[in-house]
């Protein structure tokens, strides 16, 4: 398997400098784009409800993600607590909105990422990392002197801020796999509070995809690139279509796109007449006949 590109960081010191700037935006939290402008090194939080701490929900080898992460050995998954959404339906609420987890150093991270290597994981699974860009990029340098070599994967919501990929995570993370949820601006703030989200995730993932390009594979297992997530919502309160649209006129057709069909109105969804169902079996025929109308067809 080809050598990481945080290893060459790494050796060059760069990846050190990641770490310093990284810091230095905690002071004034400019991490996502909320841009919450809390002293996050002084404790102080924000939007994501954490401050300089570093909260683990879990880390463990997962089998439940997408083939390509999987292979035969698992995707080392580590779930950070807090996140930069408020999604009233989400499936991990305990640990999105912070109550769940236990507090550990970089160190401790870093040999978390150490023991998912040696225990035959692909790669490395960072869930939830839109505000912990510092804890991964402070580990990976840690856990880089301890030998790891396997490919790190930034599992997000999709809320991240394309000026801050480019700066601190290009050459770092291989594997970009981001949720596209909504088209509709309104309709994600009203269901997950955060503003300007279709404008804000479709800049995030032409940066991610200009970075490491089409998902690509070495005997079945990812080694690089972008994977897209799109779970569907009762109603067709995603915008499915126009997202589609996007993915194949602005990013790839050869795009690796799981289309998700296992919502279930978890949390606080029950408030809402038009999420408090699950999807009918005709919505997600509907989202698979149109990827497939467009060429999209890489995927699970």
């Amino acid at each position: 398997m080809t050598e990481p590109s945080y290893i060459e960081l790494f050796r060059s010191q760069e990846l050190n400098q990641r770490v310093n700037k990284a810091w230095e935006m905690m002071k004034n939290c400019q991490l996502c784009p909320h841009h919450c402008q809390v002293d996050r090194t002084q404790g102080e939080t924000g939007y994501c409800n954490i401050g300089s701490e570093i909260k683990v929900a879990s880390y463990a080898p997962h089998y439940g993600e997408e083939d390509p992460l999987v292979g035969r050995n698992g995707s080392g998954t580590i779930f950070f607590s807090g996140c930069n959404l408020h999604c009233i339906y989400c499936q991990n609420y305990d640990i999105s909105q912070g109550e769940s987890g236990r507090e550990v150093s970089i160190q401790d991270l870093a040999e978390m990422m150490i023991s998912l290597q040696k225990r035959g994981c692909h790669n490395i699974n960072f869930v939830t990392p839109s505000h912990m860009i510092y804890a991964v990029l402070a580990a990976t340098e840690k856990a880089c002197q301890l030998g790891l070599k396997i490919p790190l994967v930034y599992n997000t919501g999709g809320y991240d801020d394309a000026q801050v990929l480019q700066e601190l995570l290009a050459g770092v993370i291989d594997i970009y796999m981001p949720d596209l949820k909504y088209a509709d601006e309104e309709i994600a703030r009203q269901y997950s509070q955060i503003k300007n989200y279709p404008q804000v995730v479709k800049a995030a993932i032409k940066e991610m995809h200009c970075q490491v390009g089409d998902l690509q594979l070495e005997k079945g297992v990812a080694t690089q690139g972008l994977i897209v997530r799109h779970l569907l919502l009762p109603n067709q309160l995603a915008g499915s279509a126009d997202l589609l649209d996007f993915i194949k006129e602005e990013i790839s057709a050869n795009t690796y796109l799981n289309i998700m069909g296992q919502y279930y109105p978890a949390y606080q969804a029950h408030t809402d007449k038009k999420l408090k169902r699950r999807l009918h079996n005709q919505e997600l025929k509907e989202a698979l006949n149109l990827a497939k109308e467009k060429g999209l067809t890489r995927g699970p």
